[in-house]
Parts: C-alpha cells; structure tokens; sequence
C-alpha cells in the first residue's frame, strides 16, 4: 500500500466535536489510527490498525449486491438468505465495494487527511473553547505512532493559539515524545497497571518505556495520569495507591 502517513497527511479515524471527557472545557478530540497496544478491553479497536480498514455492518444491509458486482477480486457473495460474506484473503482494500453502499453497510475505518482538513474541523468551534477552557486533544489510537503528523497537527494548533492536549499510551520512542511535549499544554498518560506481567498479558508489551516516558513527561509538562478501571485487573484499591504514589513521585 502507497505511504500516506506523513508531515502534511494522515491516518484519521474519527474527528470528535464537543467532547467533554479528553481534557479541560469543550474539545474537539482528533483521533489518529495506530496503536502499540493491544488491550483487551480497547473501546476503539479500530484504532489499532495502522491503515485503513474495511468495516462491515450487516443490519445496515439490504442485500442489493452492488458491492459484489463491482468488487475487482470477487471477494464478496451473498448467502441464500441474502447474508454478505467477504473473502477478506481476497480483499485488497480497494474500496469500491464503499462507494457503491447507499446505506453505510460497507465503511472505512481510517481516513486520509490533511492538515488543513483537520485545522478546518478544529477552527469551527473556537467559540466554544474560548468560553469553556477548552481546546483539542490529540488521541488514538496512540497518535505518536504517526510521529510527523502528530507532531505537525499540535504546533498547528499553537500556531491557532489553541489549547493543547496530548492523550498517550505512552509507549513510543522518548525522543518522539519529548518533540511532541514542546507543542503541548496538557498531557493525558494513560497507566494501565503497574504490575510488568500483568501489562505484558493484558497489552501485548512491557510497561518499562511507559514508565520512563511517564517520568519524562512529568518533568516536562501539566500531565494528568489516567486509569482505566477494568474490574478484575487493575480496580483494586492497592492497585490505585500504587499508581498514585507513583504519579505522586514524579
């Protein structure tokens, strides 16, 4: 597949006007695809991909076939019972098949964008930070993991006069992020655990960089530490006293 990750474009999964949950105020959240982890319990598994993706709806479905008639690989059918089946060792992510769908069956997940493109979304609520606090936040995904477009997308919007918030799982190379921390005004770092095992068994990687880069960040920029409660995994009180102290530490 052609690059399309770079200074001036990216990956985008979603763009999120009016948030109230990514940071101080009202936010636009801009969600880049990609992601280092792989939790068990991600909200947003289709961030995890770094490229684009085919997401199929079925109740969306009326079985109308223009899909099948215009994939180049024959990679879709339809059942007796007028079900879609995709072939996905067949499908080469041409998306045809999407712009064919009248109903929003066939989607991709994972759009290219430009700087501008996303400037434009983000320019269209200032009043609403100005009159809440608020700003955009950078999320994922891990965004890092498009380290020029992240890092292009934040000076940016300084550049707006916008305030600024990084979400992170913290998990990227440290000079990347110490880049990117000179661009922002408030770091959201997610600490999933601090139990090594645990992190390896439930994410996929080690939590030695995070914690690192949890200690860089701190010294560097406002960064408020955020846990995911998963019941059974990390919502013990012990746990919560554990990441506290540390958060309390750096």
């Amino acid at each position: 597949m052609r690059q399309i990750v770079g200074k001036e474009k990216g990956l985008v999964f979603n763009i999120q006007r009016f948030s109230l949950h990514d940071g101080p105020g009202i936010r636009t959240t801009v969600f880049l695809k990609g992601c280092p982890l792989k939790c068990v319990w991600c909200a947003n598994p289709e961030s995890q991909y770094p490229l684009p993706q085919l997401s199929v709806q079925d109740s969306h479905c009326t079985a109308c076939g223009k899909c099948r008639e215009v994939c180049p690989e024959k990679a879709i059918s339809f059942t007796k019972n007028k079900r879609r089946r995709v072939v996905w060792k067949k499908c080469r992510l041409c998306f045809q098949c999407v712009n064919v769908c009248a109903q929003d069956a066939l989607t991709v997940i994972g759009r290219e964008e430009t700087l501008d493109d996303v400037a434009g979304v983000v320019e269209k609520d200032r009043h609403f930070y100005a009159s809440s606090g608020g700003g955009v936040t950078l999320s994922g995904g891990e965004p890092l993991m498009q380290p020029e477009f992240a890092i292009s997308m934040l000076a940016r919007f300084q550049d707006m006069g916008l305030h600024t918030v990084l979400d992170t799982c913290g998990h990227v190379p440290p000079e990347i992020l110490h880049a990117a921390l000179s661009h922002v005004d408030l770091v959201l770092f997610d600490i999933k655990t601090l139990d090594a095992d645990l992190h390896r068994k439930y994410t996929g990687v080690g939590n030695d960089l995070i914690r690192e880069n949890a200690e860089l960040t701190a010294g560097l920029v406002r960064t408020w530490f955020r846990i995911p409660l998963i019941a059974g995994f990390n919502d013990s009180i012990d746990e919560i006293r554990r990441v506290a102290k540390m958060a309390c530490s750096l």
